[in-house]
């Protein structure tokens, strides 16, 4: 190797708080969501937020290891670690479509903690079986189609939800913002040379306490709930399987297809980090978070990991494997001791929002320079859906008759976001190519997965989207109808040279 691959370095701290924060808010999402549903503090702080840890562990530092091992493989310094955590959108999904369904079932907080478990168990065998398929899956699917279904994640759920939160408290998110892209946009250094991202969230909050956003008794309740919480392993996922296959059965119909998206959005993390120079395997990959998952839910976490979309952000601000070091230890240290909700409570969200505003505005960015230019339209096209879902799972539970007011089109577009952008940007990139009997194949993709109710639809089902079912094979035959029309036209004039030179 060319010189010494560092465990740690100064770039690794402003990785560590992108990384950090964004694990940090779903750790807070998941506690504030189950207290609220009346879950027990000693089940939440004492074994969900252990176990969901211990899967965040585990992860981050194998990751570590594997940008070791590849830096050693390229002869490389310059490799970053895969940034690893809750998948935010599974996460949802995990709080809302297995665990209240669960609570409401039995109310029974223990019974439907031991399914939710034993749900993120399953998830994660199905995740670490799926990875069997994941490199096939991602040299037959165009990049531009994968990477541009990632860049919708970046662009609604990422960069433009983190900028809604910046303007929220615009006093102190205009601010951080302001250093975020001075350090990393126009790469000024900070004052002491402080890390960016770390004087962010200093200057975020002195400002917040300055300022009566947040006041001395926030400091009491954030330390309100420190304590001891060891990570102890627990027989909940098998306790729950039953009842999971039993009165809960019908949760396998929101399981199986989150999973498939799950290990999608890996693949789609992955191969971004790939066009921005780190190759990893994604089948490996989708093993580790599987296994992580099923780890956790071995200690009592109830949520499957994925790689995150942060890592362009980490290898663009020159990152190597400590920061996902020093997340596992954070993690280790916080989890066991309670202070993720000390944490959640001492640091605005407006001071770390601007810190995924930067990680999103990468992903964006990467997409379009690691495409040809030929192929923007099928990016831009793969972006759109995500629109949709993200208007829909914002505002369709509590306002839909505004989602439905816009237009019929934006549920069901939202509907399997990822296999939809997918499918659309590769039908966009196989017509740029000219390859129309590829394009045809996408569409008929497209119709089996509207078929089963993957897209377009809520849930599992046969013949769950019809009108889109047929709409796919519509186009799926109007492609192979261009398609042989197009090899018939070509064929012509080599028929007519021949002829002539005979």
């Amino acid at each position: 190797m060319n010189g010494h691959y560092p465990l740690f370095k100064k770039q690794d701290i402003d990785a560590f708080f992108a990384l950090f924060q964004n694990n940090l808010a779903n750790f807070v999402v998941i506690t504030v969501t189950l207290l609220g549903m009346g879950f027990p503090e000693s089940l939440v702080f004492g074994r969900i937020i252990p176990g969901v840890a211990v899967a965040v562990i585990a992860g981050n530092l194998y990751y570590a290891h594997m940008a070791k091992r590849l830096a050693k493989k390229e002869n490389r310094t310059d490799v970053t670690a895969l940034s690893y955590g809750v998948s935010t959108p599974v996460m949802f999904v995990f709080l809302f479509g297995v665990t209240a369904p669960a609570l409401a079932m039995t109310n029974d907080y223990e019974l439907a903690w031991k399914i939710a478990v034993a749900a993120a168990f399953l998830s994660g065998l199905v995740e670490a079986l799926v990875a069997f398929f994941g490199n096939w899956v991602r040299k037959h699917t165009p990049r531009p189609a994968l990477l541009g279904a990632l860049a919708g994640v970046a662009f609604t759920f990422v960069a433009g939800e983190m900028l809604f939160s910046v303007f929220d408290v615009p006093v102190i998110g205009l601010v951080a913002l302001s250093i975020i892209l001075l350090g990393f946009v126009a790469k000024v250094g900070m004052p002491f040379r402080i890390p960016t991202s770390l004087f962010a969230i200093i200057i975020g909050v002195i400002l917040a306490f300055a300022l009566g956003y947040q006041s001395s008794s926030d400091v009491g309740n954030a330390f309100a709930n420190v304590g001891f919480y060891p990570f102890l392993p627990t027989l909940a996922a098998f306790e729950g399987m039953s009842a999971l296959f039993g009165v809960m059965i019908g949760l396998l119909g929101i399981l199986i297809p989150i999973t498939i998206y799950n290990a999608i959005e890996t693949m789609n993390n992955v191969d971004a980090m790939a066009a921005a120079g780190d190759s990893y395997d994604v089948r490996e990959c989708q093993a580790v978070d599987g296994v992580g998952a099923m780890l956790g839910a071995c200690f009592g976490g109830m949520f499957p990991t994925t790689v995150y979309i942060a890592t362009v952000g980490a290898k663009e601000m020159g990152a190597g494997r400590g920061y996902s070091i020093l997340n596992a230890v954070m993690f280790l240290f916080a989890a066991a001791t309670g202070l993720i909700a000390a944490f959640s409570a001492l640091i605005p969200m407006a001071a770390i929002a601007p810190i995924l505003v930067f990680v999103g505005m990468s992903m964006i960015s990467s997409t379009f320079a690691n495409n040809e230019k030929k192929y923007y339209p099928a990016v831009a096209l793969a972006m759109l859906p995500y629109i949709a879902n993200y208007m829909m799972t914002r505002f369709n539970n509590s306002a839909g008759e505004v989602v439905a007011g816009i237009s019929e089109g934006i549920v069901p577009l939202g509907q399997g976001a990822m296999f939809t952008a997918i499918i659309i940007g590769a039908i966009t990139v196989c017509l740029i190519d000219r390859t129309f009997h590829k394009a045809a194949l996408f569409a008929g993709i497209g119709a089996a997965l509207a078929f089963f109710g993957f897209t377009h639809a809520p849930s599992l089902a046969l013949n769950a989207a019809f009108d889109y079912t047929i709409g796919y094979a519509l186009i799926a035959l109007f492609f192979v109808y261009i398609g042989f029309r197009e090899q018939k036209q070509e064929a012509s004039p080599a028929r007519e040279q021949a002829t002539k030179a005979a």
